[in-house]
C-alpha cells in the first residue's frame, strides 16, 4: 500500500505581494534616482553646514528635514497617540550646521530605522495597505508609504546638487 501523502497547510495568498513588494523597492531607491545612502555617503564634514551661493539649504538642513519627516509619517501611521511638530517650523533643524560630529551620523542611522520600519509595515501580509488610518483624515498605509518616498526622493535629488555645487561629487 503507498504511504498517503503528508498534508500541508496552505499559506493564505496574498493579493498585494507584488504591490507590497514594489513599493519595499521605492522606499529603498535606486530605480530612477541616486539611493539616500549614497547621497549621504562620505560628506565632508566641514561642508555638512555649508551653504552654496544662491541655495536656500545647507546639507545638515536637508538631512535633518528629511529624518523629522520620515520619523513623523511612520509615526503617524503606527501611533494614535503620535502628536506631529509644528508646520513648517517643526520639520526643519534650527541651525544650518550639525550641534556636533556625531549628530549627522545619528541622524543618518535614524532615517535607515525608520525607513526600515516603513518597509516592515508594508511587506507585512497582516496590513491593509488601502484601509483608512483609523485616527487620520483619510489616509492609508500605502499613501503614507508611498509619500515617504516621494518626499525622500524629492530631497535626496537637492543632496545631489548640493554635493555638486560644493564640488564633492564623484558621480
Amino acid at each position: 500500500m503507498a504511504a498517503k501523502p503528508r498534508s500541508r497547510k496552505r499559506q493564505p495568498v496574498d493579493p498585494h505581494r507584488a504591490l507590497r513588494d514594489h513599493v519595499r523597492e521605492l522606499l529603498r531607491g535606486g530605480h530612477a534616482h541616486l539611493v539616500f545612502k549614497d547621497a549621504i555617503a562620505d560628506w565632508p564634514t566641514a561642508l555638512r553646514g555649508a551653504k552654496p551661493a544662491g541655495q536656500p539649504f545647507t546639507p545638515w538642513r536637508l538631512l535633518e528635514h528629511i529624518r523629522i519627516t520620515q520619523w513623523d509619517i511612520v509615526e503617524f501611521t503606527t501611533r494614535a497617540t503620535h502628536v506631529s511638530p509644528e508646520w513648517p517650523a517643526g520639520y526643519w533643524p534650527p541651525t544650518d550646521a550639525p550641534p556636533d560630529d556625531a549628530a549627522w551620523d545619528r541622524t543618518v542611522a535614524q532615517v535607515e530605522r525608520d525607513r526600515r520600519a516603513m518597509e516592515r509595515l508594508v511587506s507585512d501580509a497582516g496590513t491593509d495597505l488601502f484601509a483608512r488610518i483609523p485616527y487620520g483624515t483619510g489616509q492609508t498605509v500605502l499613501r503614507e508609504a508611498l509619500l515617504v518616498a516621494d518626499h525622500t526622493a524629492y530631497h535626496v535629488g537637492q543632496l545631489v546638487l548640493l554635493r555638486r555645487l560644493l564640488g564633492v561629487y564623484a558621480g
